[in-house]
Order: C-alpha cells, then sequence, then structure tokens
C-alpha cells in the first residue's frame, strides 16, 4: 500500500489540502488494505492513522502494517477534533459524499468553539481518481471476477426455462455464484422478462417467464473484493422479427463503441460512439441511460461513461459498455461487457456468449 500513499500525498500536495479523513469503506481499504466494515483513517504528508474502535483493532494491525492503530472509542464527534488538534493539523479535508450533513454540523460547532482557525473542508473524488486507474493484482482480480461470472451465466442459460419465475432464475444463479467461491454479491442480480424487461433495473418478480420474449439477466460476481458486472438478452425458443432487429441494433453499437474506444477520450465521446448508432437506428429515445461506468471495489466508480461526462478515459481503466434499448409494453434489450484499456485500445473481459 505504500505507492497509494505516496500516490495520495502528491495529489493532497496539488490541491494543497494539509491532510485528510477517509471514511468511505472502499477508499479506505484501498489505502490501507483495512477491510473492516468501520474506521477512519487520517493521512498528511508524514501521518498515516488508522482509528478503530476495540472490535476491529486486531485486525487493523495484522491488515494495515503501514499504519498507526489507534482505538477510538464513541462517535467521530467524540474524538476527532482533539486528535486532529494535538496532531497539529490546521487543514483537515474530508470525503464530502460520505460525512453525513449531521455529523459535519456536529464537528464545525465544535471548531468553531475550541479553535476558529482550523479549517474543514470537503473533498469529492481525491481517492476515486487514483481508484480508476488499475494495478496489476487489481486487474488480475477484476479478470478473475469476469470468469466466474461468464461460468454462471453459461450455467444458467443451460437451465432456464417456461415456467420458471425470474425470482427462481435469479436464485439459481446467486446459489450457483456463492457455491463457485463468489464473496457478497456486487448488486442484486437482475432477472426482467417480458414487459419488466422495459425497465432497466427491474427488481426480479413472481412473473413467469414465456417462450418468445425478452429476458434481460444482469449479473456481477466479487473475487477479493473486485466486483465484475455482465448483461445478456435472451430469448427462448424462437426469437420472432422485433426481438432480432432490437438485438441486433444494441449488439452493432456496442461492437461499434468497443473497437473504437481509446485512451484520451472523455467519457461524453466514449458514450455517443454506441449513441449514434442507436439514434440512427431511431430508438435513440429508447436508450435513457449512460453508456457505461467504472467497476473495481465497487460495482459503479470511475470514469463515466455518459451524455455530459467529461471523465478523461485512461490506460488500465477498467468499465463497462452496455447500451440498450427499452420499450414500455414490450420489453428491453441490453448488452453488458466489461473491458479494459490496454496498449490504446479496449480489451473485453467479459466473454459469456451473447
Amino acid at each position: 500500500m505504500t505507492s497509494r500513499l505516496t500516490k495520495l500525498r502528491q495529489a493532497l500536495s496539488e490541491e494543497g489540502l494539509e491532510a485528510i479523513l477517509i471514511s468511505q469503506p472502499e477508499n479506505r481499504r484501498y489505502v490501507s488494505g483495512f477491510t473492516g466494515s468501520a474506521g477512519y483513517l487520517i493521512i498528511s504528508s508524514t501521518i498515516n492513522i488508522l482509528a478503530v474502535d476495540f472490535r476491529y483493532t486486531e485486525q487493523a494491525r495484522g491488515q494495515a502494517s503501514d499504519y498507526e492503530v489507534i482505538e477510538i472509542k464513541g462517535s467521530i464527534a467524540d474524538w476527532l477534533l482533539p486528535m486532529i488538534l494535538d496532531l497539529g493539523i490546521a487543514n483537515l479535508c474530508f470525503e464530502g459524499t460520505d460525512i453525513s450533513f449531521a455529523t459535519y454540523s456536529q464537528l464545525v460547532e465544535q471548531i468553531k468553539k475550541h479553535d476558529k482557525s482550523f479549517q474543514f473542508v470537503h473533498n469529492v473524488g481525491l481517492i476515486e481518481n487514483l481508484r480508476a486507474q488499475k494495478e496489476p493484482q487489481e486487474i488480475d482480480r477484476l479478470i478473475r471476477a469476469s470468469a466466474l461470472a461468464d461460468e454462471a451465466f453459461t450455467h444458467i442459460a443451460s437451465e432456464i426455462h417456461e415456467g420458471q419465475t425470474e425470482k427462481q432464475v435469479a436464485w439459481e444463479m446467486e446459489k450457483f455464484l456463492r457455491e463457485k467461491g463468489c464473496e457478497q454479491l456486487p448488486f442484486p442480480i437482475i432477472v426482467a422478462s417480458g414487459p419488466n424487461s422495459a425497465l432497466p433495473h427491474a427488481s426480479p418478480s413472481d412473473r413467469v417467464i414465456q417462450s418468445g420474449e425478452p429476458i434481460i439477466i444482469d449479473f456481477g460476481a466479487r473475487v477479493e473484493g473486485y466486483c465484475s458486472d455482465c448483461t445478456r438478452t435472451i430469448c427462448l425458443n424462437m426469437a420472432d422479427d422485433i426481438f432480432t432487429k432490437h438485438y441486433d441494433l444494441v449488439l452493432g453499437a456496442q461492437l461499434a463503441a468497443i473497437a473504437t474506444l481509446a485512451p484520451g477520450m472523455i467519457g461524453e465521446e466514449a458514450d455517443q460512439l454506441a449513441r449514434t448508432v442507436i439514434v440512427q437506428g431511431q430508438h435513440g429515445e429508447a436508450f435513457g441511460h449512460g453508456l457505461g461506468h467504472g467497476i473495481g471495489l465497487v460495482a459503479h466508480e470511475k470514469p463515466r461513461l455518459a451524455p455530459k461526462s467529461q471523465d478523461t478515459l485512461k490506460e488500465n481503466m477498467v468499465f463497462t459498455v452496455e447500451p440498450g434499448i427499452y420499450h414500455p409494453g414490450w420489453g428491453g434489450i441490453r448488452i453488458e461487457d466489461m473491458v479494459i484499456l490496454q496498449e490504446g485500445k479496449a480489451k473485453t473481459l467479459t466473454r459469456a456468449k451473447k
């Protein structure tokens, strides 16, 4: 984790920040290696502290060897200000997307009473930007998570049949994943059939799956903390002309995007690679979400491939490419794969049969 600390300290310096309080679980894990469900990092150019309560002290010492482990009691409002003042920190940034407004308000009140010159400022995206470009060990875990997802889809494609409910199919897939060693699922599995498939984030229901209708299956695995994300749309037995036409359009849009993606593009440009194909196919209004998202310790992280996204795509970024079209009353088609940018082009990680 030493190299990540070095990168973080450089980022703090570039932002003109003296120290950072890290509370977001995946960011905490990324920087320290500590996987416990609660704890705080305090990092400056000379300080690396991991503050945990008594439940996690031994785990923290075992997992975060680069850190001074300090045992804390009570809420963050009870111990944070005395600690940072004792450390001589005058400028502390916190993760604005993780600390609640109520906690922030408590801390600001304390600061006003004790040291009005102290600066407590929020920051968004500092560590997330570091996480976006994956290291070799991270890439290995993402490849393994992708392979496990592929295996799960191959299994379910051979098992699914008319008369099953969406819930039954989702459970069979989850059961398979867990029995094959998947950690906690990165997100609830989506199985959406017929008209339900027009809902991009439908929850599996008691609806009985029927022949000849679209079935969207969106799933992923987690290996050593790292996630995969894949979507396939299938049709049991004979697909009609409407399904085939919609499917070919979405697949064509996805393949066109993957073939053209390159480092240096911004998220908006990447999104347009597929969106242009779907618009030309006269279904632009039915593609209502972005083309993709980064994936790593969580299923959705930087970069974003979407209209108005200014995220820059770089080497060793891993993200999804998932165009889709959705027509209420009929259903939808979505095809999603994970790709990695390497050697100037996108390479597909998920390879389940489309």
